[in-house]
């Protein structure tokens, strides 16, 4: 399920493929902008003392593309950005894998890195899309964001 505004401001998506970063970055494209800024969200094996065998993700998948357009516009107007992609995978993702991957593009570099970390922030915080763990003995637990955490 993807999302596109009418003037090229943002790219949204869900998908339960892998997420091909190299095929987003045309999204950003504008001869007008001199910075692009990226973050991928990475499956990681340890989480503490326990070994993560895979995340698994599931999406109210129509409210979900709605919040991330809105989250899209609002980053857009605060931070002067020209464009932004944000596109989450769900279903389940192996260790080493993208589970999100956003980007967004402005005139100048301090817009897109402070834009980046305000957006994935509110992506856990507000957008209905929901992570379980699944460790390597089996055991399986739901994660919930915490808007404090920003290790």
């Amino acid at each position: 399920m993807i999302s596109k505004s009418k003037h090229n401001l943002y790219f949204v998506g869900i998908t339960s493929e892998p997420i091909d970063a190299g095929s987003l970055a045309a999204y950003l494209d504008d001869p007008d902008v001199g910075a692009h800024g990226w973050f991928h969200g990475v499956t990681r094996r340890t989480t503490g003392n326990l070994i993560t065998s895979l995340l698994s993700y599931e999406a109210h998948q129509a409210m979900a593309i709605n919040q991330l357009e809105s989250l899209a516009r609002d980053a857009v107007k605060k931070f002067g950005l020209s464009r932004v992609v944000i596109v989450h995978r769900i279903g389940e993702v192996p260790v080493g894998e993208s589970s999100v991957v956003m980007g967004c593009s402005s005139p100048h570099r301090v817009n897109v890195f402070a834009a980046l970390p305000w957006m994935m922030d509110l992506l856990k915080k507000d957008v209905p899309i929901w992570k379980q763990e699944t460790f390597e003995d089996g055991t399986r637990s739901w994660v919930h964001p915490d808007p404090t955490d920003h290790q």
